[in-house]
């Protein structure tokens, strides 16, 4: 059986969805698993890892979820300005980025920030970890491209770009990255740090995604997707996607499909089957859900095979289970759906949204903090 998969996105109407998908052979549906209003301004950042959901907002806060337990798990409260940019390493951290220009290094853990360091003299836009886990590169408004030594948190190499870049990525292996620049987008080769070609969209680039270590997937402030090939630097496809700007992509395998998801400002999130062998065929579409709402950031949660098949196991064990009428309400509750389990959690999530005297609450606790940090 395939591994359980989720669709997680966050939107200008500062809300967090989560989508639980059903795959099928050819058509895959999804269904609503939860909403969160955890922030106080719209979302512009979401990072995935096995357990957590971690999400960046104007509101400057990150805010995490157990997405096993199905809880809040807390809130990051390092940064001074807008959460532009999250990536986990593994189980083990996630690095953070933000408009004060520190890059913030979590343990997940204790959920300790282990280095802060001044990344850029401006914003620090996008950054990415090397698979390796040893380097980062980030970008940043001051026109500077960095490689960061993620040991001792330090600098390790500086180029200047002369123009503010908005998008930094590694390829799967680590021995190219590409650096966008509005709609341009520059390859560069590890060993000599140099630009080895450069791709040009036709409309300014909002995100990107290595799908092998030289096909990458390019979505614009367009309609159409784009998958380019950084040896040849030429277009092998190009597909119309959505009805209105695609803001964020995201691809993962489910068993042996490679899978393309798309997020739109028309609130859909589309599910797309990519053929490497048909690489030049346009993408079948697998599924779509209907979000409503504006969206700014994607992710994609998916269980490893052995939770999956527990999950299975347990959900087969409860549906056979027929409580007597002679069962405690203690009983009932240890066999409760998960269906009734998704209920509990929006109604105490919604409870926490609606009171007002709550999230005021939260935000000054929020505010004393930070005095408190800034005081230190």
């Amino acid at each position: 059986m395939a591994p359980q998969m989720k669709l997680i996105a966050g939107c200008y109407e500062q809300i967090v969805f989560g989508y639980r998908v059903q795959t099928g052979e050819e058509k895959w549906t999804s269904e609503a698993d939860f909403t969160h209003h955890a922030h106080t301004a719209s979302l512009s950042a979401v990072a995935v890892n096995d357990r957590y959901i971690a999400t960046g907002s104007k509101d400057e806060t990150i805010q995490l979820y157990d997405i096993k337990k199905r809880v809040e798990h807390g809130s990051l409260l390092h940064h001074d300005g807008t959460i532009s940019c999250l990536e986990f390493y593994g189980k083990t951290h996630l690095l953070s980025g933000g408009e004060d220009g520190l890059i913030c290094v979590w343990s997940t853990k204790k959920w300790e920030c282990l280095k802060s360091f001044r990344a850029h003299k401006g914003h620090v836009t996008s950054l990415s970890v090397h698979p390796s886990g040893k380097i980062a590169l980030s970008v940043g408004t001051d026109k500077t491209l960095r490689t960061w030594n993620l040991i001792d948190g330090r600098s390790a190499f500086i180029k200047n770009i002369k123009q503010n870049a908005h998008i930094v990525m590694w390829s799967p292996t680590g021995e190219r990255y590409v650096v966008v620049v509005n709609e341009k987008m520059d390859i560069y080769n590890l060993e000599t740090a140099t630009v080895t070609g450069t791709i040009s969209n036709k409309k300014r680039i909002s995100s990107i995604r290595f799908i092998t270590n030289t096909i990458v997937v390019v979505a614009g402030d367009e309609e159409t997707v784009r998958l380019y090939d950084t040896d040849s630097l030429k277009c092998l496809c190009e597909f119309k996607a959505h009805e209105n700007r695609v803001k964020a992509i995201y691809s993962i395998t489910v068993g042996e499909t490679l899978v393309l998801v798309t997020a739109s400002s028309d609130g859909y999130i589309k599910m797309w089957k990519l053929d490497l062998e048909k690489i030049q065929d346009t993408p079948a579409l697998l599924g779509e859900v209907n979000t409503s709402a504006r969206l700014t950031c994607l992710g994609v949660w998916q269980a490893s095979p052995v939770e999956s098949s527990q999950q299975v196991e347990a959900e087969a064990a409860c549906s056979q289970a027929q409580p007597s009428r002679e069962e405690t309400q203690q009983e009932r509750k240890d066999h409760t759906t998960e269906e009734d389990s998704i209920k509990l959690v929006r109604t105490k999530k919604v409870e926490f949204v609606e009171g007002n005297t709550s999230t005021k609450k939260r935000k000054a606790e929020e505010t004393k903090k930070k005095k408190k940090q800034k005081s230190e």
